[in-house]
């Protein structure tokens, strides 16, 4: 059989197997890309992603109709109060149904125990903090960092505290006047804490793209990951 000219060359390579890539032990896609490119780490499962959004949603309506209850400025131009008033009640009565479902899910449960887990370096992330330390190397963290770990406690147990006071303040008749008033008064200054809190932790998201990128795609880039949250690894 007469060979064709140059058909021994490099272009007769033989086409890997699908096999034979590369896999990431972390579940992420075979590595494909070109070695220029960053490949990308899964953070986020799909159902941790959706009960952020749903909790976020939930409680950007409950700051907002609270303002609108609170506000003058803001009742007189939106108007309808019972409407808002019921629209607060009910996105707070449903604030922790995201994360309840959530529990269903393997990923969400391990993000929780991490969350809830505090290590030593955890400590001297914060440390670095009240010492104004900006270096990465200053601030050693797993998938987690500190201030992530305090921010994700403060907000639950605020959830919770809320619920309760709000819970006494619609059914007026299941608690005395004093535990209402007293409810009202931790309601009222706790939801401008939360207020506060959440413009800070909007504020750092959008200050830092790619965790931004995480929580809206589940992924980001390895660099990130390892300049950023350089424990990560060790913790799985």
């Amino acid at each position: 059989m007469t060979s064709t000219p140059g058909s021994g060359g490099p272009t007769a390579a033989p086409t890997p197997r699908r096999s034979d890539r590369r896999e990431d032990p972390h579940g992420d896609p075979p590595d494909t890309t070109p070695d220029t490119t960053p490949r990308l780490r899964r953070r986020f499962s799909r159902a941790e992603r959706l009960v952020h959004r749903t909790t976020a949603a939930l409680m950007l309506l409950c700051v907002a109709t609270a303002a609108c209850l609170y506000v003058p400025q803001l009742a007189e131009l939106v108007g309808r109060r019972y409407l808002v008033v019921t629209l607060h009640q009910w996105s707070g009565l449903l604030l922790p149904a995201p994360f309840l479902v959530g529990l269903a899910s393997p990923s969400f449960r391990a993000d929780l125990r991490r969350l809830n887990r505090f290590a030593p370096h955890d400590k001297e992330w914060l440390r670095a903090v009240r010492r104004r330390d900006f270096r990465p190397e200053s601030r050693p963290s797993g998938k987690f960092n500190a201030g992530q770990k305090v921010y994700a406690g403060w907000i639950a147990g605020a959830v919770l505290v809320m619920l309760a006071t709000g819970l006494m303040m619609w059914f007026t008749g299941l608690t005395p006047l004093v535990w209402r008033t007293s409810a009202t008064f931790v309601h009222d200054w706790l939801s401008l804490a939360v207020g506060l809190v959440l413009a800070g932790h909007i504020g750092m998201a959008f200050a830092d793209p790619q965790a931004r990128h995480g929580m809206r795609t589940g992924s980001v880039q390895r660099p990130w990951a390892e300049r950023e949250h350089p424990l990560w690894k060790e913790e799985e």
